[in-house]
């Protein structure tokens, strides 16, 4: 029995032999859903995202951002606020007692109206007439207000007739005890606690007042020592 050997078959002589074929492998831009074929859906492929702390560290600078902005701001209207309280205060009771004063040149305007004058009646003893006692109560809280508004010069004669007039006011709980109290209780009526609430009035001129005799003192002092 024969057996016989294949030998590989050599190209001829001067004959270039074959190249073999170089085969790429491409990587898949999209990943196929479902079936196949011509008529298969290729779903694209998905950005992978960052991780959830890498996330929360990104949006942390503009949070951290945001919150110093906001601080600035309220530092920036704090310094305001502190450089300017003693003309804020004065200015804010200026306008409320230049608008009350306004209110009673106007009959029947003011809700304290009929009050004033009957405190005014017993004050003077009557021997003012009611008409004239409403517009000068008119005339000396705009007057005031209108002090307490320029201030400079203005400043010392509105607090000093502030005061005087704040103790008209509030002799009006002994004046008219009737009308600024309950009769059965010691709770003050309407009228006695439109009364009692000017005490943040007396205590706010009582600050602007310290500032004005302070810095008065401290500016003669100065000009002393020059």
């Amino acid at each position: 029995m024969r057996s016989y050997t294949a030998e590989p078959s050599l190209p001829p002589p001067g004959a270039t032999p074959h190249a073999r074929p170089h085969l790429s492998i491409a990587t898949p831009a999209s990943t196929p859903v479902s079936g196949s074929g011509p008529d298969s859906t290729v779903a694209p492929a998905s950005v992978p995202r960052a991780p959830a702390p890498e996330r929360a560290a990104a949006a942390a600078p503009t949070t951290a951002t945001a919150m110093t902005a906001g601080t600035q701001a309220l530092n920036r209207l704090a310094a305001y606020v502190n450089a300017h309280s003693h003309a804020l205060l004065r200015v804010t009771v200026g306008i409320v007692f230049f608008g009350f004063g306004v209110l009673k040149l106007f009959p029947s305007a003011s809700p304290a109206e009929q009050l004033a004058v009957d405190a005014a009646t017993k004050m003077t003893l009557g021997m003012v007439p009611e008409t004239v006692l409403l517009l000068s109560l008119a005339a000396l809280e705009t007057a005031i207000g209108i002090g307490l508004i320029v201030g400079r010069r203005l400043l010392r004669p509105a607090l000093v007739a502030f005061f005087l007039h704040m103790g008209g006011v509030f002799s009006t709980l002994l004046l008219l005890p009737d009308a600024m109290w309950q009769p059965h209780s010691p709770a003050p009526t309407m009228e006695g606690q439109y009364v009692v609430k000017n005490v943040v009035l007396v205590a706010v001129c009582l600050v602007v007042a310290a500032h004005e005799w302070s810095r008065g003192d401290r500016s003669r002092a100065g000009n002393g020592a020059g």
